[in-house]
């Protein structure tokens, strides 16, 4: 955010207040949820990948810390997101 902000001139406070603004949520909100709509894509796509390795594509470090936010974003853990995107696939 502060590298975008330098580099077209606003403080990160004015570019956080503008695109909340034009998007409709903050930028951590939408950078969230864009990487857990992707992970859960993956998931699904992906049914030998671990969560681990899920985690990684989108950008997290830690496991613990994807399953986390995953589970605030979309109400489940990841494994129980996979299991229950497969048995309903069947």
């Amino acid at each position: 955010m502060a590298t975008l902000a330098d580099r077209i001139g606003v403080s990160r406070s004015t570019l956080a207040k503008r695109f909340t603004e034009l998007v409709g949520e903050p930028p951590l909100t939408y950078l969230t949820r864009w990487r857990m709509t992707l992970a859960a894509d993956l998931l699904i796509e992906r049914p030998d990948a671990t969560v681990a390795a899920v985690a990684r594509t989108v950008g997290y470090s830690e496991p613990f810390g994807f399953s986390a936010a995953f589970k605030r974003v979309r109400g489940v853990n990841p494994s129980e997101f996979r299991r229950t995107a497969t048995a309903a696939a069947s």
